[in-house]
């Protein structure tokens, strides 16, 4: 790694003075970090003459830790830094809405919404339509043709309104994200010795000079120096790509690095650098600049970039999720994004996603289709008929107005395709997913990626961890088998012989991670408190019960005193301490799984406290007399055994030699509880067609003890429980390969898998995932704690971490982290699942059927009558008002026990199932047969003029009007049907205790009432001291009586005709008046009764009538008021 610039540093890094007072400055710790194993030991032992000299230098004691001084961890911070990564910039909130703007769907809309507007502010010259014999609504209508552009304005805006909420939804989901990822890291501590004493340190007050304790399954959150170590390995693949674990020890490679996994073992180590200065920190700081670097250089359109910063980057990719509980505040979203780009094959889509994406592109295809087809009729009919039947000629006078009818013809196309398009789908996912989640969290579940959740509900098995997740997690001693005594209660320290006493309280004080401990109870009469590995608090319990005191021992035998440790790890399921013995030579001291300690033991302690021959035959004796009986009860069987070296000492490193011929001890039956809930949430499962299998490290007869009281198995049932070694042989072939035939015979009946390693859960998990026998394929989910549960975890389609008892790893492989460990929350994931996937079919069933029936609609409208009785308009109206409420109304809908009554989808279930399309195609139906009947009977029906064959720029018609009432009003009750898709006979069950659903159709309702309402019926809304209009008189005139659009034509030549004859009599009186010398007066007056004549058309007979209007003066036309002046209209004088 090569030496990074200064600028990386931040500001007060570089300060002289204070970092002098330390003995050592930030660029000498962070070269020293650089190097490894030889090189690293050499350095420190030429410049800072070892590694005691250099935790002086940092002015900390390699045992007591720092004092946990304010002023002094201030300091510290001041020089070193702080153990925070600065969060990578979030995206804004216009970045989302471009990123939403990439959409297909609305990509089209856009590009037809601009055609649409340019055009509707084309005006072709009106002169040639009567060559051209096409009917366009004359000049008096130029009011309605000129709000032609509101249909593109209203595509576009729909268009608007669906980016923002997308992107609103992106924007609100990465800030709960970083919110969710600072909450973890809130709760993400580190065991730290300050003091003397051991205590839980959040991650981001780590300060340069701590003693850190680290051990199995921890995520090491600065880098540090080995002071103390025992048997540790590290995964450093986050790092350096290497997936082999890598051995750590004081004297060959003491190196720990930030974002490293410790594998196995434990130990202690010195804080050398944090945060940014850390090795993980610098390569974030790296990526950072490469990244500025980058975006600058695409700027300049050069091509050429650093390679050095480049491989950097790929690096920290591969970092960037392992890093993330150090306090860096990305969002996990984002850092998963880029881990899966840089390295990792990417995850499939979830069961939903893959369902939707396939429907989607059908519906996308059928659309475009029938667009086309549609957009074809249209052109061929009118081509057909005007130069085929009619036989005109084109004239080029004509041309611009055949093109608006191509271009409205066009429009029609593109209103059917965006019909077609179901764009409320993609929100009604996400807010149903968001809704779910946010809920969920009060479940206990923690949800790290969205898909899981819905996945959850196509569940059909879970693969469980028995200790924790089915049981309490609580253990205790309650059986023990000692000299050749078999105790079925704690026994009192006066029954057992001292010497025999001494070994069991060393052998299991000593033998222990001294991060086990027991603390008093938090509340008075409450049960004490146990802290690190519950299977060690189990035994100290025990040596507490024995009236003895552990701490008494760790104290007078501390881990510095230790030659050599063998941790716990999966494939020895023991662990092994040797220490020096006063007299001479040495003691190891073992613990682990009865059945495998006890075929190493060659001896064992008799009544008396005397070393006694162990054959074969008594272990098996004793299998058959102590550790059976105690299996069956459920209890967990831990041996307790030791051997002495009196000659010499020997080779260590030859574990094979060293962990044999031991004497056996005790054997103790540890029991873990069932959770009191767990068999009725195991009921549930079995009810909603879940399979359960328990996956465990633990003894068959334990296993399947526990199993049963769980409610997995029953006495008398047909399945298999089988251990780790049987079931590898039954699924693998002579080579050691395993073969899916083999495995899917096995993996149906097994219900439990007892003694297994973490590769047998990976190769259930994977085998039963990959299966193709029985009608359908599996969907797992998987709950594991540990370190190696995390390939389990990744390969299952829906990963539980534990969230109290689960390593770092284990979470960092999850998708769902469960807050209480408790199975109970996993069913209640599944309840959610299964909500979030009957939500969007909710929608998709009410959707689609809004879909069916507007496609069939404007098809067969624009074939038979050349124009959609449903305008594009209208259709946005209903897409964006009805299909985005529609999906906010359905989607949080809450869940119910029901869901858990039925089997699950699964993979291969298509997303409409039978009940759906029969509610779909049947409500289609009904609407279709209503509709047609309004657009070719509906004038007659409601006695009004046909809206059929309109002019082009026509105004809007009444018929039309109802047909799109009507419509919309069928959708507004079918969304109340579409709550139910499982053919329930009560759609309003329910429907109370969803305050949204209510509100929305109630919304809905009005919006679509108002919508309705004709403009010129508002007249409260008229500007003021603003005329009456042209087409207010005719509807005065005809006693607000529709009339079609010739009549009309008609009906303007008479009342123009009237008014002549009226002002040629206006003349002749003025000019009698004159004569006659009349008063002026009266000529007013009967000028007032002239113009309250008007014409009233009857349509039922052929001729007309004059009638009076009962129309206020004010109103009266100032056209028809004569001129004062002695002439007539046209400016000729009267003679």
């Amino acid at each position: 790694m090569t030496n990074p610039t200064e600028r990386t540093l931040p500001a007060n890094s570089m300060v002289e003075g204070p970092e002098r007072e330390f003995g050592c400055t930030v660029m000498e710790l962070r070269k020293l970090m650089e190097l490894r194993s030889t090189d690293a030991v050499n350095q420190i032992s030429a410049h800072y003459g070892g590694v005691m000299n250099l935790c002086s230098r940092l002015k900390t004691n390699p045992v007591e830790g720092l004092s946990g001084n304010p002023a002094d961890l201030e300091k510290r911070k001041h020089v070193f830094g702080q153990n925070f990564i600065p969060p990578k910039k979030p995206k804004t909130f216009l970045e989302l809405v471009w990123e939403a703007l990439q959409d297909v769907t609305l990509i089209i809309l856009e590009i037809a919404a601009i055609i649409s507007l340019v055009l509707s502010f084309y005006r072709p010259p009106g002169d040639g339509n009567d060559q051209c014999g096409l009917p366009i609504s004359s000049v008096e209508d130029e009011g309605e043709a000129e709000t032609g552009w509101i249909e593109g304005a209203a595509i576009l805006f729909s268009v608007i309104i669906v980016v923002l909420v997308t992107a609103f939804n992106d924007w609100s989901k990465e800030k709960q994200f970083r919110g969710l990822q600072n909450r973890i890291e809130k709760e993400q501590k580190f065991s730290v010795i300050r003091n003397g004493h051991i205590i839980q340190l959040p991650v981001a007050e780590i300060v340069v000079g701590d003693i850190a304790q680290i051990k199995y399954g921890d995520l090491l959150p600065a880098d540090g120096i080995l002071i103390q170590g025992n048997d540790l390995k590290i995964d450093e693949s986050s790092l350096t790509g290497e997936s082999d674990h890598v051995k750590k020890s004081v004297e060959k490679d003491p190196m720990l690095l930030s974002g490293t996994h410790v594998m196995e073992g434990s130990g202690r180590m010195v804080v050398t650098a944090v945060g940014i200065n850390s090795q993980t920190g610098i390569i974030f700081t790296l990526l950072g600049a490469s990244e500025g670097e980058e975006e600058e250089k695409k700027k300049k359109g050069k091509k050429q970039g650093v390679p050095e910063n480049r491989n950097k980057a790929k690096t920290q990719d591969g970092v960037a999720l392992e890093i993330q509980p150090l306090n860096s505040q990305e969002g996990i979203d984002n850092e998963e994004k880029e881990k899966k780009a840089a390295k990792l094959p990417k995850k499939e889509k979830s069961v939903l996603q893959g369902k939707l994406t396939r429907l989607a592109v059908q519906i996308g295809k059928a659309g475009l289709i029938m667009s086309a087809i549609t957009v074809l009729v249209l052109i061929l009919y009118f081509v057909i008929e005007n130069f085929v039947i009619l036989r005109r000629a084109w004239l080029p006078e004509c041309t611009p107005i055949y093109i608006q009818y191509f271009v409205k013809f066009f429009i029609i196309g593109i209103t059917v395709l965006v019909v077609a398009v179901p764009e409320g789908l993609p929100l009604a996912v996400t807010i149903s997913l968001a809704y779910s989640v946010k809920k969920m969290m009060k479940d206990n579940n923690l949800v790290r990626h969205l898909d899981a959740c819905e996945t959850m509900g196509n569940a059909t098995a879970i693969c469980s961890d028995k200790t924790g997740t089915l049981t309490m997690n609580r253990m205790t001693v309650v059986q023990a088998y000692i000299g050749d005594t078999h105790y079925h209660q704690i026994p009192s320290p006066d029954a057992l012989l001292p010497k025999v006493l001494d070994l069991i309280v060393n052998g299991i004080s000593i033998n222990s991670a001294y991060t086990s401990k027991i603390l008093p109870p938090e509340k008075e009469g409450g049960l004490p408190r146990q802290v690190g590995n519950k299977t060690e608090c189990a035994l100290l319990g025990f040596v507490t019960d024995l009236k003895q005191d552990y701490h008494a021992v760790r104290n007078e035998m501390p881990e510095e005193k230790f030659c050599k440790v063998y941790t716990f790890n999966s494939v020895r399921k023991s662990m092994s301490t040797v220490v020096e013995k006063p007299s001479g030579g040495y003691r190891m001291y073992s613990k682990g799984a009865s059945e495998i300690l006890l075929r190493k033991c060659n001896r064992i302690l008799d009544k008396k406290g005397e070393v006694v021959p162990f054959k074969n035959k008594d272990r098996d004796e004793m299998v058959r007399t102590v550790i059976e009986p105690m299996a069956s009860e459920g209890l967990r069987t831990i041996c307790v055994a030791y051997r002495d070296f009196n000659d010499g000492e020997p080779p260590w490193d030859n574990e094979n030699e060293i962990l044999t011929e031991l004497t056996c001890i005790a054997v103790v039956g540890i029991e873990d509880p069932v959770r009191p809930e767990v068999p009725e949430a195991i009921a549930k499962c079995k009810r909603a067609g879940i399979t359960v299998r328990m996956v465990t490290g633990d003894n068959i007869n334990t296993a399947r003890a526990i199993a049963t009281k769980c409610g997995i198995i029953a006495p008398g049932d047909d399945f298999l429980c089988l251990e780790g070694k049987e079931f590898n042989r039954l699924i693998r072939n002579e080579k050691g390969e395993v073969e899916q035939e083999k495995l899917d015979k096995i993996w149906p009946k097994l219900r439990v898998l007892a003694r297994s390693s973490p590769t047998d859960k990976h190769t259930l998990v994977k085998g039963i995932i990959d299966s193709t026998v029985g009608e359908q394929r599996q969907v797992v989910a998987v709950t594991g704690d540990g370190t190696n549960d995390g390939p389990a975890l990744k390969k299952a389609d829906v990963g539980f971490a534990m969230g109290i008892a689960g390593t770092d790893v284990a979470k960092e492989a999850s998708d769902i982290i469960l807050t209480d460990d408790n199975f109970t929350s996993i069913v209640k994931a599944v309840m959610w699942g299964r909500n979030v996937y009957d939500s969007i079919s909710k929608f998709l069933q009410f959707q689609l059927t809004v879909n069916v029936v507007a496609v069939i609609v404007a098809f067969t409208g624009a074939c038979i009558t050349q124009d959609s009785p449903l305008k594009a308009v209208q259709m946005l109206w209903v897409n964006l008002i009805m299909d985005t409420f529609a999906s906010l109304a359905l989607a949080t809908e809450p869940p119910t026990e029901s869901l858990l009554k039925r089997r699950p989808y699964g993979r291969n279930k298509p997303l409409i199932s039978r009940t759906m399309m029969k509610n779909i195609l049947g409500h289609a139906v009904y609407q279709l047969t209503v509709i047609f009947f309004l657009v070719f009977a509906g004038e007659k029906f409601f006695d009004i003029d046909s809206g059929r064959k309109a002019p082009l720029h026509s105004p809007p018609s009444q018929h039309y009007t109802i047909i799109f009432n009507t419509f919309v009003l069928m959708q507004l009750f079918n969304e109340i049907n579409s709550r139910k898709i499982h053919g329930e006979r009560n759609v309003f069950s329910g429907i109370y205790h969803n305050l949204i659903f209510c509100t929305v159709v109630l919304g809905t309702f009005i919006s679509q009432v108002i919508s309705s309402i004709p403009t010129q019926s508002l007249k409260f809304l008229k500007e003021a001291g603003h005329g009456t209009t042209k087409e207010e008189i005719t509807k005065d005139a005809e006693g607000l009586d529709e009339i079609d659009l010739a009549e009309m034509e008609l009906r303007r030549g008479q009342i123009l005709w009237f008014r002549g004859l009226n002002r040629i009599q206006t003349q002749i009186d003025v000019i009698n008046t004159f004569q006659t010398g009349a008063s002026f007066k009266g000529v007013l007056k009967r000028q007032t009764m002239g113009q309250h004549l008007d014409v009233k058309h009857v349509p039922s007979s052929s001729y007309v009538t004059v009638a009076p209007v009962r129309s206020p003066p004010t109103t009266s036309v100032p056209a028809a008021v004569p001129s004062p002046t002695l002439g007539n209209q046209s400016g000729q004088s009267v003679p």
